[in-house]
């Protein structure tokens, strides 16, 4: 799992916000989450293209110590975990939809105007 910065190693808030929810699995994560609503882990996984079980386990880990997502779990058997959007975790979103219509205007490889990661992603209807 990733050691955070420390204070001393950020030196703007640009590194502390893309140190949080930037990389290649964690904005995608938020994206899915914010679409789906509360997912367990399966259908968590179901909805990423590409990803690795740890690998997901580890960017869910990241976005719940940083207080991006949140981590429900049920007394019950077979046990039941939950994963969802932290009030913090749904500010970003507005952050990463700029982001999506930006990198969409200036995507000249993507003929058909969605990225495959993205058909299911609801960025871009906003």
């Amino acid at each position: 799992m990733r050691q955070p910065k420390t204070e001393k190693e950020i030196r703007c808030p640009l590194e502390y916000g893309l140190s949080v929810f930037g990389g290649k699995w964690k904005s995608r994560i938020i994206c899915v989450l914010n679409e789906k609503g509360t997912l367990r882990y399966s259908a968590l996984r179901g909805e990423m293209l590409n990803i690795t079980d740890a690998v997901l386990a580890a960017a869910l880990k990241e976005l719940i110590a940083d207080e991006l997502v949140e981590r429900h779990s049920y007394n019950e058997i077979p046990p039941r975990v939950e994963y969802c959007l932290s009030e913090k975790g749904k500010t970003v979103v507005p952050i990463l939809q700029s982001i999506c219509r930006w990198s969409g205007a200036y995507t000249k490889d993507d003929q058909a105007g969605l990225l495959r990661q993205c058909q299911k992603c609801d960025f871009l209807k906003n």
